[in-house]
């Protein structure tokens, strides 16, 4: 009663928000025609599999399981819904999916509106979605749902005391496929026995993007032009404004630098701050051409979906949020064999506190710092190509995530 009171609460907020808000705008907009979507879109004679992702992280989480189920059992539509506008806004043209849509919210009369419209064979909910309405009336429809890369801790609400109620929302799942052995023993210490530790699908989707990478023209001509004196090129991906700071302060002053900076947000004012703090050459992607991209020391990414690819091109990399939000996709970049520099905060990422203590990642907390790794990369260059080494083997050893959960589903799809 509670749990469904608050729900309605926060879309009022929202609603009201959309007044003034375009990410709340777009919400309200899109939610407001996924009813009429699906009427206009199932098929009555199909099945369904549904995939929930909040937005665009988890989407990734769960883009190779999706992709892989879509290949060995075509007989399947697949139906795929986010909460995020910058998830769906992004990713509504995914031709992975037959649907691709936004998840009302989680209101009783949404989720049994929707279940019973799609009526899926299974159900699959991406990381930390756990909304109760909608999973309640799964298992009421004995429908099973699956909770997919899934990380529990101690902090959550399942494990404290005062959230024992809500906890039930987690008795609706067939199966959790955890990404670590802390998720799996919380949850069997909460009785539960349908849990299995599979690891993190998205080092199987780095690795697919890493052999399917085409070439990005400009990037090459950027990275590998005659220059008059010996460079190295360094990728900074989903960078902020701290991160730019002290990466641009670097930049500014060693010569011998070329950075790719593909920012985490491509706003035309934000586009500008950073040029104006850049005082060497400096050119936007989308502006560039051969010539130009091979004759400036700054390519600015301007656009989304290039990145996982550019970092190929990079003796060394930074991934941007550690000063701020929490860090980006980290194996995204080590996957190509380079050491991976980020900011401070970082502590909850498994696969980023691994890639430290392999000697893979290095965490800096001021330009000073950043400074110093990558001028003692230049001193000993042995030490960066270690640090890509392992970078790249850790990636290897952490690869068949998705495979292990397909074998659960032998027979039953």
């Amino acid at each position: 009663m509670l749990y469904s009171l608050g729900i309605s609460l926060y879309a009022m907020a929202v609603k009201a928000a959309s007044l003034f808000h375009a990410k709340a705008r777009l919400m309200v907009k899109g939610q407001s025609g996924t009813f009429r979507m699906l009427q206009e879109h199932l098929e009555a004679d199909a099945e369904y599999l549904w995939f929930h992702a909040a937005s665009l992280g988890e989407f990734e989480q769960g883009r190779m399981l999706m992709e892989k189920i879509r290949k060995q059992y075509p007989q399947y539509r697949l139906l795929l819904t986010f909460f995020s506008p910058s998830g769906y806004e992004v990713r509504k043209n995914y031709e992975g999916a037959d649907i691709v849509c936004y998840l009302p919210f989680d209101t009783p009369g949404n989720a049994r509106r929707f279940v019973e419209m799609v009526h899926p064979k299974m159900a699959f909910f991406i990381k930390y979605e756990f909304w109760k309405n909608y999973l309640c009336q799964l298992k009421r429809h004995h429908i099973p749902a699956y909770s997919v890369a899934s990380i529990f801790r101690p902090n959550q609400i399942f494990f404290r005391s005062y959230g024992r109620r809500y906890a039930k929302v987690l008795d609706c799942f067939a199966r959790f496929f955890v990404q670590n052995e802390q998720s799996y023993d919380l949850l069997v210490g909460k009785g539960y026995d349908n849990v299995t530790i599979v690891g993190d699908t998205r080092f199987d989707r780095v690795m697919e993007i890493r052999m399917q990478a085409s070439e990005e023209p400009l990037a090459a001509s950027f990275a590998s032009a005659p220059r008059k004196e010996k460079t190295r090129v360094m990728v900074a991906g989903s960078t902020w404004a701290p991160d730019e700071e002290i990466l641009i302060d670097y930049f500014n002053t060693h010569e011998d630098l070329l950075l790719i900076l593909a920012p985490h947000v491509v706003s035309e004012s934000h586009l500008k701050d950073i040029e104006n703090q850049l005082h060497r050459p400096s050119v936007r992607l989308s502006q560039a051409d051969a010539a130009t991209a091979s004759q400036v020391d700054c390519l600015i990414v301007d656009c989304y979906g290039k990145l996982s690819s550019i970092y190929r091109y990079g003796e060394v990399a930074y991934v941007g949020g550690g000063f701020g939000v929490g860090i980006h996709n980290v194996p995204e970049a080590a996957v190509y064999g380079i050491p991976v520099l980020i900011g401070p905060n970082n502590a909850k990422f498994r696969e980023v506190q691994n890639l430290k203590k392999c000697g893979a990642v290095f965490e800096i907390h001021d330009g000073p710092e950043l400074g110093h790794v990558l001028d003692s990369f230049v001193t000993h260059p042995e030490e960066r190509e270690k640090a890509g080494k392992a970078a790249e083997m850790y990636i290897q050893g952490e690869l068949g995530a998705v495979d292990r959960i397909l074998a659960t589903f032998q027979g039953q799809l």
